[in-house]
């Protein structure tokens, strides 16, 4: 067996989709700015690049084609770089990372970019022009349920008052602002030029977030549950890639190894609880890695509610001290194709600046699923 390493990770800053810095730039754009910037910061050579494999959870539109051979051109890759667009919801760019594995493992290359996008200001939610099955809607209208509703879903069931939604949400942002005040996130962020400026910081952080703010907001999906706009993340925009490889390629080329894929594990769970789908995926990865979670340094979890981070942690009895050190998606923001790219790249990033030895980046994904990746300290 080889031993498959991240040795390398970038995004772009994260902003509110329609009102944010990133609005009116292509989301193309975007991922190539973040891919160019990779390949800089690596100094990887691009000769030597198999695929490029990018995420996007609603692939149309200026999200459309095959966006990642575009961005192989866009981003002034060499001719011989294959790209594969990759669906798999909010886990589209971390299946990516997973895809790249299998490869290296397989002998169908040594060298892959693992990326991901999502403009939501640029390409709606549900995108342009959804149409579900009709006999699926009918037998299972649970399938297409909206991710609010099942926000909801997962907080009646495991009975988590809205007052524990806001004092994770709280934390989350108070995590994410020290980690910019601090200078933790400026090494990831590739500049991106927008509107005849150039956009180098998150934008979705509200560090002076607090419980009595929290405690104002109306309800954002019903009027008989607890999940507010700020105990959810925020529609956003951005875009974020790896470099996957093999480790003896890395260390031929002189790359830094950041950590090495240890296992990695997709579930599948009940779509009207998709929120819950992290507990199956992570119990499966960590038995392939051989570890449990007690065994766990850095925990990437991603925050698409605070309802499901906290049952997934609970259920997986995880130690919160551990999970999302630099803040979460809550604060952060969640540009759903980017978003597996990021968790893990930034799971490699705080295993190596924190000296740890076991790292596992984790997420829902609409529909009822689950992934989740294990690293270990490379």
């Amino acid at each position: 067996m080889k031993d498959i390493v991240i040795a390398g990770y970038a995004r772009s800053p994260f902003h509110l989709a329609t009102k944010g810095n990133l609005a009116k730039v292509r989301p193309d754009d975007l991922a190539a700015h973040v891919v160019k910037g990779l390949i800089d910061r690596t100094g990887v050579n691009p000769d030597d690049i198999e695929d490029l494999i990018l995420g996007c959870a609603f692939p149309e539109g200026e999200q459309g084609f095959n966006m990642a051979r575009l961005v192989v051109l866009m981003a002034g890759l060499p001719i011989s770089v294959a790209g594969t667009t990759v669906n798999r919801f909010c886990g589209s760019s971390m299946q990516a990372i997973h895809m790249a594995a299998g490869a290296i493992q397989m002998g169908a290359g040594d060298a892959f970019i693992c990326a991901g996008v999502e403009s939501m200001s640029r390409v709606p939610m549900s995108g342009f022009n959804p149409m579900p099955n009709p006999a699926l809607c009918e037998s299972m209208p649970a399938a297409y349920m909206s991710m609010g509703e099942t926000a909801e879903n997962v907080g009646r069931e495991y009975q988590i008052s809205r007052e524990e939604q806001e004092v994770f949400a709280v934390a989350s942002q108070q995590k994410a602002g020290d980690a910019q005040s601090q200078g933790r996130l400026a090494d990831e962020i590739v500049p991106i030029p927008a509107n005849g400026a150039t956009i180098d910081a998150d934008g979705c952080l509200r560090p002076t977030t607090n419980l009595e703010g929290l405690a104002g907001l109306k309800l954002a999906f019903d009027e008989n549950g607890t999940v507010t706009a700020g105990t959810a993340s925020p529609l956003t925009d951005g875009a974020a890639a790896t470099l996957v490889c093999s480790a003896e390629y890395a260390k031929t080329n002189g790359l830094t190894a950041m950590a090495r894929i240890a296992s990695f594990a997709v579930s599948g769970c009940k779509p009207e609880t998709m929120g819950l789908g992290p507990i199956f995926s992570s119990r499966k990865a960590l038995e392939r890695a051989g570890i449990s979670a007690t065994d766990l340094d850095v925990i990437e979890i991603n925050e698409a509610f605070a309802t499901q981070s906290i049952a997934s942690i609970r259920d997986l009895e995880l130690d919160a001290s551990k999970v999302n050190l630099d803040g979460g998606a809550i604060a952060i923001g969640h540009p759903l194709g980017a978003t597996g790219a990021r968790i893990t790249g930034k799971a490699a990033q705080v295993l190596q600046r924190e000296g740890g030895r076991y790292a596992l980046s984790t997420q829902c994904i609409g529909g009822g699923q689950g992934i989740a990746t294990v690293l270990e300290a490379a």
